[in-house]
């Protein structure tokens, strides 16, 4: 893909786009986090990169295949000068007209890890079918339709998933209660941040006391449970500041504050700015 065809920062302009990026193109994503509505599978063909997805940190490696659901939140925050990564990108508009004709979707949350480790075996067949894609995709007339995407959406769907259980299978350690614990309270936190502002909300809803709560995510992820429900407001406030023309009052009231004074105190305790002076930074 040509350096100056930039990767739509939000969602597909198409129904689907398949192409490859460096390491210098991802940087120039890593100014402020975005909420990202496609959906997206990357494969890491070389380098590295560290990226916070919604309110976890992942590092990517050689081999690694990446799945990211529509709505998710993404901060890029370094690719390797040597990175390059292959993509294939679905907009919203065709996983939502194709969701119940063709029993279309993402991958669940609740798979434990985003980032799954491709066999070595596997890795010439996923790069020679993106450089396959890539030729149908550019030639003129181009050879693919979206009709013809969406085997390709299940075909990758399915894979990630065999991938995640393989990996799931190899782990040589056995994903225990607390990490269970850790993992159903991250997905809480995106699930109602905006509405729950407290760690004893949660704690209710997950019939855990709040004393065992907080102690299992701070000894588990070395974070305490109220920084996750704050980082999770603080991404989705600086990508409305960012992306968005909405005052900042309906960004504070879309977050749960009815009081924008409050907010802007909020946000200017984490950031060192108010949500004006940030949106214009």
């Amino acid at each position: 893909m040509a350096e100056e065809n930039k990767i739509p920062l939000l969602d597909c302009p198409v129904d689907y786009l398949v192409g490859d990026a460096s390491g210098k193109l991802m940087n120039e994503y890593g100014r402020f986090p975005c909420k990202i509505m496609c959906g997206v599978y990357a494969f890491m063909a070389r380098g590295s990169a560290r990226a916070t997805i919604d309110i976890t940190e992942h590092e990517f490696h050689e081999n690694d295949l990446l799945m990211i659901q529509p709505g998710t939140f993404l901060l890029i925050h370094e690719f390797s000068d040597d990175a390059l990564v292959y993509y294939f990108l679905f907009s919203s508009s065709f996983i939502e007209k194709n969701t119940f004709s063709n029993r279309l979707s993402m991958v669940p949350r609740n798979i434990p890890q985003m980032v799954v480790r491709v066999p070595d075996q596997n890795v010439p067949i996923i790069k020679g079918m993106v450089n396959l894609m890539m030729q149908a995709s550019n030639c003129q007339p181009s050879m693919l339709t979206t009709a013809k995407m969406i085997p390709i959406f299940n075909l990758l769907n399915a894979s990630y998933v065999e991938y995640a259980a393989k990996h799931q299978q190899q782990s040589t350690q056995p994903q225990d209660r607390r990490t269970e614990i850790l993992q159903e309270y991250s997905n809480l936190v995106m699930k109602h941040y905006a509405e729950w502002h407290h760690v004893s909300e949660y704690a209710d809803a997950m019939h855990l006391t709040l004393p065992h709560l907080c102690s299992t995510i701070k000894s588990v992820s070395g974070r305490t449970a109220g920084d996750m429900i704050i980082d999770a407001i603080m991404t989705d406030a600086k990508s409305q500041l960012k992306i968005t023309n909405l005052q900042v009052k309906e960004i504070a009231l879309s977050l749960g504050f009815e009081n924008v004074a409050f907010f802007n105190r909020f946000f200017k305790a984490h950031t060192g700015m108010t949500p004006k002076e940030y949106r214009l930074s």
